[in-house]
Parts: structure tokens; sequence; C-alpha cells
């Protein structure tokens, strides 16, 4: 029990720590109200804030960009044993990129719903993806497959790869 109560303790305060981030890139104009920390054995490896307008990058979600710092910090492509602590449920492609990242779990403060209410509404995005592809809002057109299959072949073929 004393183990759960020390993890919840230190969970807390990287929790905190993403909201701060969160709240002090609203107060200094950077961006919107996302920070998120990464943490591995204990020890924070990368904070990362949502800078879309400040880079006028729209990756730049705070997700992403600790996903960014812990790689190079770590010198990897894969985050595994990895725990992001984030101060909003992340977002389809935020939480696309975690999992590709491989973190070993996730926590986060307010819920998609609240985002929402605030004006960051990703459900459409959620409704999208569960479309066929001639029904989405953007059109999504395959064009030349079998020059594109190339590529797969090189890389299916290629000696030095590295698989991810």
């Amino acid at each position: 029990m004393q183990a759960n109560s020390e993890f919840t303790q230190q969970a807390s305060q990287y929790m905190m720590q993403a909201i701060a981030l969160a709240t002090e890139n609203v107060t200094s104009g950077r961006g919107g109200p996302f920070g998120t920390v990464v943490v591995k054995d204990g020890k924070v490896i990368a904070t990362g804030v949502n800078l879309v307008t400040a880079s006028n990058d729209p990756t730049a979600h705070a997700e992403v960009m600790a996903i960014r710092n812990a790689c190079q910090s770590l010198a990897t492509f894969q985050l595994e044993g990895c725990d992001v602590y984030t101060s909003c449920e992340p977002c389809p492609m935020c939480l696309a990129a975690i999992y590709w990242s491989r973190c070993r779990a996730i926590y986060y403060g307010n819920t998609a719903a609240d985002a929402a209410k605030v004006g960051f509404d990703d459900s459409f995005l959620y409704d999208e993806v569960k479309k066929p592809l001639s029904e989405r809002r953007i059109p999504i057109v395959q064009m030349l497959p079998d020059e594109a299959w190339v590529s797969f072949a090189a890389w299916r073929d290629a000696a030095t790869k590295v698989v991810y």
C-alpha cells in the first residue's frame, strides 16, 4: 500500500507540473492551455507545451513537443517505459503519436469534453476517421499505387532498415 501511495503522490506532482506548464503557456501568451511531462524511471525526461500559434505549426501540440524533446533527450525514437502526464486528454493526433512512440501509460487532467467547452473541440476528427474515404470532408484520392509500391519494396528488401 505504501508503494501505491508513493506512486500517487509522485504522479500528482508530475500532473501538477503539466498543469503549471499549460497555465504558464497561456499567461505568457505563447500558446494554448496544454502542457505535457514525460517521465521515465521516476525522472522527468522532457516537457512540452502547445506552440501551434507561436511556431505556425499545427502539429506543435504539447504532447508532440514533449515526445520530440524526450526522444532527443534519450537519443531514441521509442519511449518504452515512459509515462505521459498531460494537462488534457490527448487529441487524436497526439494519441497516435503517443502510441507510435510506445509510451507505457497516459495520465491526463481535463477531458476532451472540457477542451471543447473552451473552443478546442476535436470530436469532428473522431467522427471523420470513422467515415469511408469517399465521404470525408477533405477529398482523399489514391494515385499511382504501382509506382508508390516501389518505395515499399525498397524498404521490404533493405538490409540496413531499422524496424519500428
